[in-house]
Parts: C-alpha cells; structure tokens; sequence
C-alpha cells in the first residue's frame, strides 16, 4: 500500500489537543505535500502488472448475496460500459490503491459517480443537489472520489457518444469546479462551510451560459413538482400496496420485489421485533416519539440500483392509521469496497458506518435514518423509501447539460470534503492553476479505456458461461 496512505490525515479520531493553525499555515502544509507527491504523478492510469483480475473481484464482491438476484445485478452491469462501471466500484477500489495519495483524508463517498448525485428533500421541505449514495462511505484520500467522479463523467461522455474534445472540456471543468469550490471553503469560516447547501431551486451556475442556466432551472422545477406529486402516500400507497385481506400488503412483482420466506429473513415470525427496536434505539429521542406512532405492516425484498443488487434490501409499510403509510426503505451495509485499502470503520455496525458517513457528508439527511441488526448478523440502516429523490437520467443530456451536472456533482463533492478534511491543505496541495485539473483528466481519460478493457472481459465471461446474467426487458 502506498505509504501516502497513511492514517496521519485521518478523521473521526479520538479527541485530542488541537493546536491551533492558520489557513495559510495549513495551505503551506498542503504546498509541501507535492515535494513527496507531485501533482503531475496523479496524472494517467497504467494498470500494474499483477492487477487482479476485474471478473474474479466482481465475484468475490458476491459474497452474502441472494444467489438468485446475482445474475440480475450482471445483467444491469452487462447494459453498457457505463452501468458496469457503477456496479465495479470494488474494481476501481482495488486500482485507485495503487496510485499515488497526497495523504489528505476525508469522509469518502466511497463511489462517486454521476449517478450516485442527486437532489432530495430536507426535513424542512427544502429540496437540494447532494449526495445520495454512501453505501461505500469510509476516511479515506479525497483523490480516490475525485477521480471516480471525473472517470465516471468521462465514460457518461462516451455512452452518449460525445465528440472526444467535448468530453475532455467537461472532465477538465468538473476538475476545475472542485478546485475552486475547495478553495471557497478554504477561506470560510467553519460554520458558514457547515451551514453551505445546494438549493436545486436557487442553484446558479456561476459560469454557465445565462440561456443554458435559464433553461435547466425551468426543467428542474418542473421535475421538482412532478416528484412532490410521485412522493406523497396518495400516490405511492396504491402503487405499491394492495387491500385485499385483513391488512394492506406490499404487491409481490417477482424478481424486484417479492416477500422473504423465514430462511432469507430471520424474525419474519415475530414481525422482525429485534431488529425494529435496535432501530429505534438508534433513532434521536424527538425522533422516536413520531416513529412510535407507526407499526409495521408489511415488508418485502425490493431490488434497487446495480451495485445493491443482491443484498437484503427491502421496503417496510408502517402505518399509524388507516391513511397514514411510512414506507422506509431498508438497506444492507456491507463491508466498504475501501476497507481493504483504507482501513476498517471505526463502527462495529455497517449501517451505522454509513449513516455516520451519511451525517458528515451530506447538508441534511432524512430524519428517519437510523440503523439496526438482524438475526441473521446482517447490518442494515433504514430510511424512507423516497422522499422526492431525484437522479439524473444520463440518456437525457447533451453536452451543455452534462457539463452543467457534473459541476453541481463537482460542487456537492467538495463541500462533502469540506466538511470533514482540511479544505486549506488540500487547496495548498492542489493550488491555483491547471496541473492538477490537466492531471485528474488525463487519469480519468486513461481510466476510461480501462473500464471498457474490463467490461469485455465481463462480456466474454458471460458468454462462455463463467458468470451468468439475467438481462431485463
């Protein structure tokens, strides 16, 4: 492991005497950092020469899944190279580890691409642009999510078969955006960079063409309003439930959703009771008081995404009355793809390593996020199901609209960062010019060909049988 990788930088130790620094201190430490790892030697992507083979990783990365969702999760992976690329993100982790660190540790996304980017509502009804996927969160060097961001863009830029000089225009301003954003945080002061958000409905691209800006915002808010309507349980309820016995009951849609029997799902014959009180223990007090207005009703496996494929994860139907559904959304937490790299969390229970990683990255999060055990030792945190989030359909974009995107995931990202590392060290680090934007495009770039290396490898693997996949109509 390089030795950047170091726990020196790292965050959420335990307390100890701070001394105090200055930001221009602190930058001056980060300027000193490139003197051991220059900013040049970020650049470009060769795989080493016992890389470890993508298809046998994606296999080990099986382990504890539901055998009979695996080949639904290579099949989504199978779509293209940009769907392989959102399932592989213990591939890239495996990479990314053996490539040069400036050492300066942050609460990671873990896997930050375009589509792990979106908006959602804030307890007070707001909506902002955040992260919305921390299954992978750890502290762990922030150049491993800035890479996978600007690396996913790339190969975005590819799915939609954008010209070549388009694509490296979009990568290298992405880049660019996060710099900059890093070194607004630099020079604020720390409760202002806490308090900062990304209002969707205020959001202004501070360099975007005034014609472009104008129209984005007017398609936003008329998707803004299409989910307020998509969320309320008048609309979700009779999508997802059915009155045709004694109680209401989540539809069964076979193979994305269906009803565990008790060998899948452990304490089905006592209504899960453990684990919702190890839950609700993990629930703020104000918190359990509105949730103990709820009882569970139902619960049934849901499949979701690309990468959670395969793991327990499921859909509850709480209901305090009649007309007053809960529907949360229960996840397991794995192990992070970043572990084997960066060390292992700080928590003895996964879900609370993501909802702890949840709580530092992101401006706001839902006010029934909490985590819990089953009996089976599996780790879950839980949420609701959807509460307007929205995520961006990369079939819909050009290149404007790409390009404004990957800013707003530039710009969520770095006050991510901001919040739990040292935005000062790592502006020093990055400085004011171009070498480090030039250097995390051409990785990206060069990564790019990679990914579409490994992808047909996966391809082959299912066509000679080795792996099976299931691909959906």
């Amino acid at each position: 492991m390089d030795k950047a990788i170091s726990h020196k930088h790292a965050i959420a130790t335990p307390a100890k005497a701070v001394v105090y620094r200055t930001p221009d201190e602190r930058a001056a430490e980060g300027r000193a950092i490139r003197d051991s790892v220059s900013r040049p030697s970020q650049a470009g992507w060769k795989a080493p020469k016992h890389r470890r083979d993508p298809v046998e990783i994606l296999g080990e990365s099986n382990e504890g899944r539901l055998p009979s969702l695996i080949p639904i999760r290579f099949g989504r992976m199978a779509a293209s190279p940009f769907a392989f690329y959102r399932g592989a993100a213990a591939v890239m982790a495996a990479d990314l580890a053996t490539t040069p660190t400036s050492g300066l540790r942050v609460q990671a996304c873990g896997d930050a691409h375009l589509m792990n980017f979106g908006g959602f509502a804030t307890p007070e009804r707001n909506i902002i642009f955040d992260i919305n996927d921390l299954d992978e969160t750890l502290p762990a060097p922030y150049e491993w999510d800035l890479k996978r961001l600007a690396a996913s863009v790339v190969i975005a830029a590819q799915h939609l078969e954008l010209p070549y000089s388009d694509t490296v225009r979009i990568t290298t301003d992405l880049v660019r955006e996060y710099r900059e954003r890093i070194h607004d945080y630099a020079s604020m002061r720390a409760l202002d960079v806490w308090y900062d958000r990304i209002d969707l409905q205020k959001y202004e691209d501070r360099s975007g063409d005034p014609d472009i800006v104008a129209a984005a915002r007017k398609r936003m808010a008329h998707r803004i309003e299409v989910e307020r309507r998509k969320t309320v349980p008048d609309h979700l309820y009779p999508k997802l439930v059915a009155e045709e016995g004694a109680q209401p009951k989540i539809k069964d849609e076979p193979p994305l959703i269906f009803h565990p029997t008790e060998e899948v799902a452990p304490g089905l014959q006592s209504g899960y009771e453990d684990a919702i009180a190890g839950y609700r223990e993990s629930l703020p007090e104000h918190v359990r008081v509105l949730f103990d207005r709820f009882q569970l009703v139902d619960l049934a496996i849901k499949v979701v995404g690309v990468g959670s494929v395969g793991t327990m994860c499921g859909v509850g139907l709480f209901m305090a009355s009649d007309n007053d559904p809960l529907f949360l959304q229960v996840k397991e937490a794995k192990a992070s793809v970043l572990e084997p790299y960066a060390g292992a969390s700080l928590y003895p229970n996964h879900g609370q390593r993501v909802i702890a990683g949840q709580r530092m990255m992101q401006t706001a999060s839902d006010v029934f996020l909490g985590w819990t055990r089953g009996q089976n030792g599996r780790d879950f945190y839980i949420r609701q199901l959807r509460d307007m989030k929205m995520s961006v359909i990369i079939e819909d974009l050009d290149t404007d609209m790409l390009r404004q995107y990957a800013r707003m995931c530039a710009h969520a990202l770095a006050r991510a960062h901001a919040r739990s590392g040292d935005p000062a060290m790592i502006a020093g680090y990055i400085g004011s010019g171009q070498t480090f934007d030039d250097a995390i495009t051409e990785f990206a770039t060069e990564y790019s060909l990679q990914n579409r290396r490994d992808y047909r490898e996966f391809i082959q693997a299912i066509r000679e049988g080795r792996i099976q996949a299931t691909m959906e109509s």
